[in-house]
């Protein structure tokens, strides 16, 4: 590593901000929401009796994250643990057992173990039913009768076919990268000639030497020699394909049309009997009318229906998924739409993005984000239904599953709580409108009672934007709210754009701990936000700085002349990707004058450096064409040509390793910032992607970033009578970004005691050097161990000679 701290003075500074204490902000701090129980979803047997229970949590004691694979009993809300093994994962049960499941284990040598157990014997042997020569992911499971199973999984392919092992293979001479066609490089790594892949096999009951067993069969390539990829990079999974006992179907991109330029991607069945025969070759689903990107293929439970959405428009992300059904697949490959209309626009104007199937086939289960929420809808699995889908569960779900009595075991989350099970009665619920059917079963962080935190502090504003057509907004306070005083606003603009800031729980812009700095946080939808109907989405096609910026000033109005405990005297903004965009945006439009401070993370500073990133058929929409027919479209909305009026300071962090929007981006704004003299900073991380993924990494993002806001006008000075704020003072704390002696933001969890571990230095040396100097479409340490134990070690550290 090389080394960037350059004096122990340096590193001394930058740990008495960890030193200075916060008056009057919420326990609910970074570091306590980085090291919470990072609860998965629940997954039930068929009886609804069982749930596995998957998660881990990050400990900055240890530095080590701890995992668990829990089976839920549901009756009782007892937990049994089935493994703490990171290596173990997929765990899914076997249809028609109401105990034994399948999983699989990761191998030193890059291998997979497939396991059988029994969730009854937790501590018995598991069965070994074969081993995959490669890492594999994505497990589903179905019966085919007489004892055996269909397996299918997907893994990456090297280019003959065969399961591509990274542990085993050959390390290069030479680093050199050649390229013919595009994509060179996407989301964040390197196009390579390995694929995705998809393959398929058995899982066989058997006896053996008088016991009982389960052998799996030689797995087969099911897309070796079709030129297909699936799923499709970088983000494709699990909802890139299903099988029953006819087949498999899987989501693949078209190879003869440009992958950069285009979104189109087909759904293919693969006619399967034995799950043992070569694979044939693939056949495409046909959708008349439509050409645009497919997803969440799911079958029936009766195994040859299947449901599945799709776009229209062949280069464009953000269309609206159309409901489409084949009654059966084993006679004819042609979809028919639900709601098509003559426009061919579509009647219901909502965008289904995963479905699930009543135990009777006869009615689809949608999860669909409808204003700021991940909603549950019911509808009749008849393409010519006229009535629109019911509302079974009204707040954000993350998964559903269907059991076998009827019920649905929901898993959701909320700005909150991180992890909600819930059971839904879906025949109750939709004659309620989710009013009724819906019971909990457990939220891992009693909705946040354990900090103070609770549903009082969050509501929700409609307000005119531009046009006249009405904008939701977000309004969070913190904790310790008082009706008679007044706080400073955190702005914030989310990413996409066509994006939303919804009603779920974010690792990385957790609205909840912004609000707990003392900050009420304002988080907007404006237009180009998905969930409130498709054309508010599409008003933004080349019109990037003009209907949302619009919609932003008017909501600044209005929270200055509807919420009077908000001083918009004392105001920060701060965004990301599309949110960074608008935040330059902003900083040179009449608007950035009235913040005292701004974040931007990993925003496009430049629309005319567009063509550096990877997948070109956003910005062809988004700007309604390309960069050499139509210029002055990508010209127009360009922040670059408005950084003369640029005074607001600044934070930008921006990542190596975001290739969505290249690191030019946010150096190109900082130097721009730093030759004008506006105060400014530039966090990076190397190993980083167009998100901050990583624990300590993203401790050092959000203390750099709380840091700087709260430096310019911390809330833990202003919400204190005269005589505490110079008490804090008189206890050490460092300046803000104007000079204004402020306390430093608290980030770690009383009583804490660190390991001696270098990673902490190194974090604290990144952060004071950077001091010297978000999708698109997704606590506090006590000054006395401090002193004790962490300021003679970075001391020594610093002087120490640096690897």
């Amino acid at each position: 590593m090389v080394a960037i701290m350059k004096s122990p003075l340096s590193i001394a500074l930058s740990v008495a901000s960890i030193l200075s204490p916060v008056w009057s902000a919420g326990t609910f701090t970074p570091e306590a929401m980085l090291s919470i129980d990072r609860r998965g979803s629940a997954l039930p047997n068929d009886a609804g009796t069982l749930a596995f229970s998957a998660g881990n949590q990050y400990n900055f004691t240890t530095h080590k994250r701890k995992y668990y694979l829990n089976v839920l009993d549901l009756a009782t809300g007892s937990k049994t643990l089935i493994s703490n093994s990171s290596a173990d994962s997929n765990p899914v049960w076997l249809p028609g057992s109401e105990t034994k499941f399948v999983w699989f284990h990761s191998e030193d040598d890059g291998s997979t173990t497939v396991n059988v157990g029994d969730a009854s014997t937790p501590d018995a042997e598991p069965f070994t039913a074969g081993s995959i020569p490669g890492a594999v992911d994505g497990l589903k499971v179905v019966s085919i009768g007489n004892g055996t199973y269909a397996v299918a999984f997907f893994g990456t392919a090297a280019p003959n076919g065969t399961l591509y092992n990274s542990e085993l293979a050959e390390t290069p001479y030479t680093t050199g990268r050649m390229y013919t066609q595009i994509f060179v490089r996407h989301w964040d790594t390197y196009v390579t000639p390995q694929k995705n892949s998809i393959w398929y096999s058995t899982l066989s009951v058997g006896t053996s030497n008088s016991t009982s067993g389960y052998t799996l069969s030689e797995p087969i390539n099911a897309l070796n020699g079709t030129g297909l990829e699936s799923p499709v990079p970088p983000f494709g999974s699990t909802d890139n394909y299903d099988l029953s006992s006819s087949g498999i179907v899987f989501v693949a991109k078209d190879p003869k049309l440009n992958q950069a330029t285009t979104t189109k991607s087909d759904l293919y069945y693969l006619p399967l009997k034995t799950f043992k025969e070569a694979a044939p070759s693939p056949q495409a689903i046909f959708t008349p009318g439509l050409e645009g990107a497919s997803v969440a293929p799911a079958f029936a439970p009766n195994g040859h229906s299947l449901a599945f959405v799709r776009m229209k428009g062949i280069n464009y992300e953000s269309d609206k998924n159309r409901l489409l059904l084949v009654s059966d697949i084993t006679k004819g490959l042609e979809a028919s739409e639900f709601y098509a209309d003559a426009a061919g626009v579509g009647a219901w104007d909502r965008s289904p993005s995963a479905i699930y199937w009543s135990p009777d086939s006869a009615t689809l289960y949608l999860a669909v984000e409808d204003r700021a929420r991940v909603r549950m809808f019911s509808v009749a699995a008849d393409p010519a239904t006229t009535s629109f889908p019911c509302l079974i569960y009204a707040d954000s779900a993350t998964e559903g599953h269907v059991v076998s009595s009827g019920k649905i075991l929901v898993t959701g989350s909320s700005f909150l709580d991180n992890s909600i099970y819930s059971w839904v009665d879906p025949v109750a619920a939709a004659a309620s409108n989710a009013t009724s059917g819906v019971s909990l079963i457990s939220a891992n962080l009693g909705y946040g009672a354990k900090w103070g935190l609770s549903k009082s502090q969050i509501s929700e504003v409609y307000y005119e934007g531009d046009g006249g057509h009405m904008v939701q907004a977000w309004v969070i306070k913190p904790s310790f709210f008082k009706e008679n005083e007044t706080y400073p606003l955190a702005f914030y603009v989310h990413g996409g754009p066509q994006g939303s800031t919804a009603d779920t729980w974010s690792n990385r812009w957790n609205m909840m701990v912004f609000a707990e700095q003392g900050y009420v946080v304002v988080a907007f939808n404006p237009t180009g936000s998905t969930g409130f109907g498709q054309a508010l989405t599409d008003r933004i096609q080349n019109n990037w700085g003009g209907s949302p910026y619009i919609d932003l000033v008017k909501g600044y109005e209005f929270i200055e002349a509807n919420l009077p405990y908000v001083d918009t005297n004392r105001s920060v903004e701060l965004g990301a990707s599309y949110g960074g965009y608008m935040g330059f945006w902003i900083a040179g439009h009449d608007l950035g004058k009235k913040f005292k401070a701004q974040f931007v993370h990993d925003g496009s500073f430049n629309t005319l450096s567009q063509y550096a990133s990877e997948e070109l058929w956003f910005m062809q929409h988004d700007f309604n064409g390309t960069l050499w027919d139509d210029y002055d479209n990508y010209a127009r909305w360009n922040p670059a040509a408005h950084t003369k009026n640029w005074t607001t300071p600044m934070l930008i962090v921006h990542n190596d390793l975001d290739y969505r929007l290249p690191i030019a981006e946010g150096l190109a704004a900082f130097n721009v910032l730093q030759a004008k003299g506006v105060p400014s900073k530039f966090l990076n991380f190397p190993d980083e992607n167009h998100w901050v993924l990583k624990p300590e990494n993203s401790l050092i993002w959000h203390k750099t970033v709380l840091d700087w806001l709260n430096g310019n006008d911390n809330p833990a000075v202003i919400h204190e009578d005269a005589e505490r704020v110079e008490r804090s003072r008189a206890r050490g704390f460092g300046d803000g970004c104007h000079g204004v002696r402020t306390p430093r933001v608290r980030i770690g969890a009383v009583g804490e005691e660190p390991a001696e571990d270098g990673r902490v230095a190194e974090d604290l040396t990144m952060l004071a050097e950077s001091s010297a100097s978000g999708s698109r479409r997704g606590n506090p340490r006590a000054e006395s161990w401090v002193r004790r134990y962490l300021w003679p070690f970075l001391i020594a550290a610093a002087m120490a000679p640096q690897p």
